[in-house]
């Protein structure tokens, strides 16, 4: 999939969300790991897990996910020789009972949830080592009663400490007087009591330390140093019996490390399926029909991270397979198209969407969106030259299976070449089998949508009474701009809105009634029935008499075609400028996309006349030859230039 479309339709924020849910660092792991499929089983196998968690969820159910705090440290130190403390096998012991938790839950469920609750016989409890833990360690310590030596050294280390702490005392009660305090203290690890500084040289011992004002010094009296020396070496002992348990510990869990790592792989599945069904219940989301025939019906769509949206309803892919969508500013058309990108994305990683039921959505082998200006100042990119840059990459990408989602196409340019260009754009991406959802303001596409082959209209619905809107989508049907009224409303004065009527008029009278593609709707919604019916019988452009007979309306005669007159090429499905008049064969001369070719006259129907297109006396070479030609030409008129001459190429027939 596109990176980009992925970011700009906010595909990391769905993850960042879906992550809040999950409860262990394996399921955050999953989660980081997410991205679409195209692969349909896959694809399904995701929906119901996470349809199955969903369930499981609203019933009520308390999933005992276990939160392998501490297990990752542990994981990741298996089979490196390192010997695990007791806070170590305290973490693997709740880990082991938590797995043998959710395998008798997983089980109970199977059926509810017979697909997710197959994980669950994976779980194993590892129960001789969870018992062996659990007697060696409690509480956080090593057990006095883990191994006989350790009994035995435990015992002569309490009856040490004990003899020390009553010679201590009676130490204390002896020399009473000439002691700072009454409370014993530890320097280096050995017991110490603090005498005055002048009275140190009373008792007999070791001085290891003094206070800051050195009015006080630490002396280890001489009746005790033995005793303390027997305690350092009973402590090394013991320290030596806990190392022996603790290895042995250590040895159980090498041993099952590859149990370990299921018991891990597993968890973090539930966690991240159960952590899909949690979000998919917080946006209110389902599953969707998926289908690889290219057909799309989104009911009641929800982007989900808008809250109170006005759901939403599209479907392409039956009788035409492209949208374009017109409206007023801030009437919403980009959230459709964020909108529906986002859901694909989802629905395509196996996560619940928000949609009304009978959604049915294609399986795309990518999403390419072009949305917002993309403006870079570090690149000194305009909007438009942005753009472009976009759609150059969608032109390589372009292809069957593909979901094209264009924003404005063409805006930020001159207006006449913005329509033709988006024009262009669009026959080609529709040539290469591409699905398309593109808005626009441009009128003339509202009709190249009506006229052409694969394409429909469609309109985000405008309150014309509050100038309100609606945000709603309503396919087969184009919308306004409402721009006048809508300046109107913001506070514009009239003076001014009334100018800008004016010279819509005018520049409507001077363009003329018609354009190239600015036909009425309904006439082009003729055309294209009309089309229709001919491409039934239509053969190629070489065909005979009974393909050319079956193009040709049974009551018209065929008129002459005058050189600019704009005609359509029932055969190819596109419309084409005459550049030269019907021979004696009956082959006429049309441009098509500035390629010529010959076609027969029987199968060219009138679209638009050229006095409708251009101004009289227009120049036709504009059109029809080259810059260099015309350079030549203009220069030719003036003056004899030897050796210099216009060779046409061969025209394609």
């Amino acid at each position: 999939m596109n990176v980009q479309s992925m970011n700009t339709l906010e595909y990391g924020t769905i993850k960042q969300e879906l992550m809040r849910h999950a409860v262990s660092y394996e399921g955050r792991r999953y989660v980081s790991e997410l991205e679409p499929m195209v692969y349909l089983p896959a694809i399904h196998r995701a929906l119901e897990e996470a349809q199955e968690a969903k369930e499981l969820l609203e019933r009520g159910a308390s999933v005992p996910i276990p939160s392998l705090e501490g297990i990752e440290w542990v994981l990741s130190l298996l089979g490196t020789g390192y010997m695990y403390n007791e806070q170590d096998f305290t973490a693997v012991s709740l880990f082991l009972n938590s797995c043998g938790q959710l395998r008798k839950y997983m089980a109970s469920k199977e059926q509810i949830a017979p697909r997710i609750a197959s994980y669950g016989a994976s779980l194993q409890e590892l129960r001789a080592v969870r018992e062996e833990i659990e007697r060696c360690i409690r509480l956080g310590v090593i057990d006095d009663q883990a191994s006989k030596g350790l009994e035995r050294v435990r015992k002569r280390l309490a009856v040490a400490k004990e003899r020390l702490h009553r010679k201590l005392e009676s130490i204390m009660n002896r020399h009473k007087s000439i002691l700072q305090d009454s409370l014993v203290s530890m320097r280096g690890g050995r017991y110490v009591i603090p005498v005055k500084r002048e009275y140190h040289k009373q008792i007999k011992g070791s001085v290891l330390d003094q206070s800051t004002s050195g009015q006080t010094v630490f002396v280890e009296p001489e009746e005790v140093a033995s005793l303390q020396g027997v305690i350092e070496l009973l402590t090394a002992d013991e320290a030596r019996e806990e190392g022996i348990i603790l290895s042995m510990l250590t040895g159980l869990l090498e041993q099952e490390q590859a149990v370990l790592r299921l018991n891990i792989e597993v968890t973090g599945t539930y966690d991240f399926i159960f952590a899909k069904g949690k979000y998919a219940r917080a946006i209110d989301a389902m599953p969707v029909s998926l289908n690889e025939r290219g057909a799309l019906r989104m009911n009641g769509g929800r982007h989900p991270l808008l809250k109170d949206m006005v759901p939403v309803s599209l479907e392409f892919g039956q009788g035409y397979k492209s949208l374009i969508v017109t409206g007023p500013n801030t009437g919403g058309k980009t959230v459709v198209l964020k909108t529906l990108g986002l859901l694909v994305l989802m629905a395509q990683s196996g996560l619940l969407v928000p949609v009304d039921p009978g959604s049915d959505f294609a399986v795309f082998t990518n999403v390419i969106s072009v949305i917002g200006d993309g403006q870079s100042l570090t690149q000194s990119l305009s909007t438009f030259s942005a753009q472009m840059k976009s759609i150059e990459g969608m032109l390589s990408d372009a292809g069957r299976g593909v979901l094209l989602l264009i924003d404005e196409l063409a805006a930020g340019t001159d207006p006449g070449e913005g329509f033709a260009l988006s024009i262009a754009i669009l026959e080609e991406l529709n040539r290469k089998g591409a699905n398309i959802v593109v808005t626009t303001h441009f009128n003339e596409l509202k009709a190249f949508a009506a006229a052409t082959p694969g394409f429909q209209n469609a309109r985000m619905e405008f309150d014309k009474n509050t100038l309100q809107p609606l945000y709603r989508l309503t396919i087969g049907e184009a919308g306004e701009s409402y721009a006048l009224q809508i300046a109107a409303k913001l506070g514009i004065v009239p003076s001014v809105i009334e100018r800008a009527r004016e010279l819509v008029t005018v520049q409507r009278e001077h363009r003329g009634s018609h354009s190239p593609w600015k036909d009425t709707l309904e006439e082009a919604q003729r055309g294209k029935a009309a089309e229709a019916r001919a491409s039934a019988g239509a053969d190629d452009m070489a065909g005979g008499e009974e393909g050319a007979a079956a193009v040709q309306e049974p009551t018209a005669l065929k008129p002459e075609f005058e050189v600019g007159d704009a005609v359509y090429v029932s055969s190819l499905g596109r419309t084409g400028i005459v550049y030269e008049k019907k021979d004696s064969r009956g082959r006429v001369g049309v441009m098509i996309q500035k390629q010529k070719m010959i076609i027969n006259h029987k199968r060219l129907k009138p679209y638009l006349s050229k006095e409708e297109l251009y101004p009289e006396d227009y120049d036709f070479d504009i059109i029809f030859e080259s810059k260099e030609t015309r350079k030549k030409r203009k220069l030719m008129r003036k003056k004899h230039v030897e050796g210099l001459s216009i060779i046409h190429p061969g025209e394609e027939k």
